[in-house]
């Protein structure tokens, strides 16, 4: 079960960001996906009790249908980020069309992060889109999303390999609800077990 990104695909592109190594007491949790009505407010409440900040790449077409939870995420001080509209995969795609959908995506989140969703995207469009973007990938997958790992496994996962500076991966969506409502919890007791701060992520 593969955690980490290969070290060999993090040094092909070097101008995404996979983690801030400089920073020595703080881990960045980022939420993909939303927001969604029935997780994402949730996801907010949990995130209050340690005080916790997280970054929330969103979908545009839930932002559309879910002004009002996306409002939430930012008057609750988060930062908010950009994840396509209809969450496509760049590769094999149109630049064009691609660029299309991140840009109409962006007309209702704005911002200047961006996610590509499943981390496929192509060289031409990850250039084109890194004149107005920070692309934002991660180093730590919670694989919330997996029905075949159990919820005590995604916990695993995380836990073993996290360290400071570490951007990981959850999905505020009703796929991941099982994972995510046991992991979330543990992930930030433990965090708040070792002193370190969860930040988001502004750049």
């Amino acid at each position: 079960m593969r955690i980490r990104p290969p070290k060999f695909i993090r040094r092909l592109f070097p101008s995404y960001i996979w983690n801030f190594p400089n920073e020595k007491e703080a881990v960045f949790l980022t939420f993909d996906d939303g927001p969604s009505p029935d997780i994402t407010p949730w996801v907010l409440d949990q995130l209050d009790k340690y005080n916790a900040q997280a970054t929330f790449f969103c979908l545009g077409k839930n932002v559309e249908m879910y002004p009002q939870v996306f409002d939430e995420i930012r008057r609750r001080g988060h930062a908010t980020g950009n994840h396509s509209y209809s969450h496509l995969k760049g590769w094999g795609m149109d630049t064009g069309a691609y660029l299309r959908d991140v840009d109409f995506a962006g007309s209702f989140i704005g911002g200047n992060l961006f996610r590509p969703p499943y981390a496929r995207i192509g060289p031409n469009q990850a250039r084109m889109l890194s004149e107005r973007y920070k692309i934002i990938m991660w180093n730590v997958l919670s694989r919330d999303y997996s029905r075949n790992l159990s919820e005590k496994a995604c916990v695993r996962g995380v836990i073993k390999h996290l360290q400071p500076g570490d951007i990981v991966v959850f999905h505020d969506s009703w796929k991941t609800a099982r994972n995510l409502g046991y992991a979330l919890p543990v992930v930030l007791k433990f965090i708040h077990s070792k002193g370190w701060k969860c930040k988001a992520i502004k750049l």
